[in-house]
């Protein structure tokens, strides 16, 4: 049966201090890299969410044991030729897009076949980005249309490979860093800027990383087939989680929080960049380093005198998880706002531009979409009174839960569909959000 939640008034005013889950990316990829190291790695605070867990069994499926409680996560790694399967194994990423992109690249070396799936939504998603570099290093892969299900089989000798990542697309980055990393040679990547965790983590790891940046771009090398041990790793709150609780204070009546311990490293903070250019009263505060990963606290006080922007595309990469919220505040600041660029967005696990749009347009905003651009006319004034309901949007976790944002803080009475789409990324939303004074049925 699926799960709904009602809600019929806005949240009241609150100042609480909160902890958001382990960053799901760092979980991702701990789980991932763990695998390859040798012998056990240990991660404190891992996202214990649906995502991670497809990342858990698969790598169980590939051989790999690991120890899961409330405390920790332990891997037990068995080295660049550790995967054990059996010929046309079939692995599951579930929902997740980061764990089917970069496992394809841990996968360069196979020495099998193995058929690597996902459920509807994941399963409607272009491969083709990870795909091309993959053939490109030698692995065999074949596809309907470049979508899952793909069957791939690696190769005896990895090559080296040269690559122009033009998108901005961390996965794809990481599957190619994912893939060098087990390929004796020198790869290098040219790259739009993005997500930096994998560099970050080889570099923590003293692999052979090589990264340098200009305008915007990065310019990476690794030199691959250096074993490495294993390792431990403290992960930080997730910057995407603590960003709905930002956009509800911001937009709620004299309110403040204080998120603790949270991920805000340079390639993930666009959301916080964008909402203090439109006047947001968003502080960073008791920032340090934790193994090339900036963590702080994050104060944020209601703002009730918002502008429009004219987003700069230079932070498009930066915010691409956190559009959605951000095109909520929009919807509440004075002036158009204009986004351009951000097709990319309808590569998610729902089109998440239309479903901007039409969710816009569905709480009295005047919007103006193309393929690949947004204009939202702001109305400070704006208030609801009706009933919504919010469905058809593919189980998407990030649609599904800026929702249920955008009813504690605009009015109206709101059912919304399939909000067991929130166990992908962030179990802990709701029980959070009524820890803060929401009311949800």
């Amino acid at each position: 049966m699926k799960k709904i939640a009602l809600i019929n008034e806005r949240i009241k005013t609150f100042n609480k201090i909160i902890y958001v889950p382990g960053d799901k990316s760092l979980s991702i990829r701990f789980v991932l890299i763990g695998s390859q190291a040798i012998g056990k790695s240990i991660a404190k605070n891992l996202l214990i969410s649906e995502d991670v867990l497809s990342a858990l069994n698969l790598i169980k499926k590939l051989g790999i044991n690991y120890k899961l409680n409330k405390k920790y996560c332990e891997i037990y790694g068995k080295g660049f030729n550790g995967f054990s399967f059996k010929n046309n194994s079939v692995i599951d990423a579930g929902n997740s897009g980061t764990l089917a992109r970069l496992i394809v690249g841990l996968l360069i070396n196979s020495k099998k076949t193995i058929i690597l799936k996902g459920d509807k939504s994941l399963s409607k998603r272009d491969f083709s980005r990870i795909i091309k570099p993959m053939q490109m290093f030698g692995q065999n892969i074949k596809s309907k249309n470049s979508k899952l299900p793909l069957l791939i089989k690696g190769t005896k000798y990895p090559r080296p490979i040269n690559y122009t990542e033009s998108k901005g697309s961390a996965q794809v980055k990481s599957c190619i860093l994912l893939a060098a990393m087990k390929t004796p040679g020198i790869t290098k990547i040219n790259s739009v800027a993005s997500r930096d965790h994998t560099e970050k983590l080889f570099t923590n790891l003293k692999l052979s990383i090589k990264i340098k940046k200009k305008n915007n771009f990065e310019y990476i090398s690794l030199k691959g087939n250096k074993n490495f041990r294993g390792f431990n790793y403290n992960i930080p709150g997730d910057i995407s989680s603590s960003s709905f609780f930002i956009v509800l204070t911001l937009l709620s009546k004299d309110s403040k929080i204080l998120i603790k311990n949270v991920n805000v490293s340079k390639s993930r903070t666009g959301i916080i960049d964008i909402l203090k250019i439109m006047n947001a009263k968003i502080y960073i505060k008791n920032k340090r380093i934790y193994k090339g990963e900036n963590v702080a606290d994050i104060f944020v006080k209601s703002s009730n005198r918002l502008k429009a922007i004219n987003c700069p595309i230079k932070m498009n990469s930066r915010a691409i998880d956190e559009f959605l919220l951000i095109f909520l505040v929009c919807s509440l600041a004075k002036g158009v706002s204009k986004f351009k660029n951000i097709g990319e967005l309808r590569n998610k696990e729902t089109d998440r531009l239309k479903f901007a749009n039409e969710f816009l347009k569905k709480i009295g905003i005047k919007t103006k979409v193309s393929k690949n651009s947004l204009k939202i006319h702001g109305n400070p004034n704006l208030k609801l009174n009706k009933n919504y309901e919010i469905k058809n949007f593919d189980k998407d976790h990030r649609a599904c839960m800026v929702s249920i944002i955008a009813a504690l803080v605009l009015g109206g009475k709101w059912k919304i569909n399939d909000i067991d789409s929130i166990n992908t990324s962030f179990p802990k939303f709701i029980s959070i959000l009524k820890k803060i004074g929401a009311k949800i049925n």
